[in-house]
C-alpha cells in the first residue's frame, strides 16, 4: 500500500483528470486510455512537490451541511441581485469590508474566500499576506459589521469545525 502512495499520490486527482482527458478527446481508445492514464498518474507525481498538505476532513455530514447552506445562500442572493437590477428603486450601497479571520489554515482561508466569492453581491478581493484579513467587496451592504457577523456564523465557523482548525 505505501508503494501506491508513493506512486500515486492523489488518486481522486488522478481519477480526474482522467476522466476530464477522455471527454476532453471525445474517445475511450486504448490509446487515449493509456495517454491519459500516463497524464492523470504523471502530473500528480511531477507536481507534489507545489502542493501543502491537505487538512482531513473532520466531519463529513457538517461538510454536507455546509454545502447545502451555501448553496440555498447562492439562489438568495441571486434572487436579491437580480430584484436589484430589475427593480432599481432602491440604490444598491456597494462597499469594502475588510472581514478579520479567526482560521489560519491557507486552505480553509481559500475556501472561505472563494465560498463569499460564489456568493452573488460579495467578491473577495484580497487575503493579507500574514492571512489576518480578507478584503471583500459587497454590492449591498447595509451593516458592516451584521456583514462580518453573518460570515463569522455562517461561513467560518462550520468551516473550522469541518477540518478541526
Amino acid at each position: 500500500m505505501r508503494a501506491m502512495g508513493r506512486y500515486l499520490p492523489t488518486p481522486t486527482l488522478s481519477l480526474v483528470l482522467l476522466v476530464v482527458w477522455l471527454l476532453m478527446v471525445r474517445s475511450i481508445s486504448p490509446g487515449q486510455l493509456l495517454l491519459g492514464t500516463f497524464l492523470a498518474v504523471g502530473i500528480p507525481l511531477l507536481t507534489q512537490g507545489f502542493w501543502d498538505p491537505l487538512p482531513r476532513v473532520k466531519h463529513p455530514l457538517k461538510l454536507a451541511w455546509f454545502v447545502t447552506y451555501v448553496m440555498w445562500d447562492i439562489v438568495k442572493a441571486n434572487a436579491h441581485v437580480s430584484l436589484l437590477i430589475l427593480l432599481p428603486r432602491r440604490e444598491p450601497h456597494p462597499g469594502f469590508v475588510e472581514y478579520p479571520l479567526e482560521v489560519k489554515d491557507r486552505l480553509v482561508i481559500t475556501l472561505l474566500a472563494n465560498t463569499v466569492t460564489m456568493t452573488p453581491g460579495t467578491v473577495s478581493t484580497n487575503i493579507r499576506l500574514d492571512g489576518s484579513s480578507l478584503l471583500i467587496h459587497v454590492l449591498d451592504m447595509n451593516e458592516e459589521q451584521e456583514l462580518v457577523r453573518e460570515i463569522r456564523e455562517r461561513y467560518e465557523r462550520p468551516l473550522k469545525e469541518i477540518f478541526e482548525c
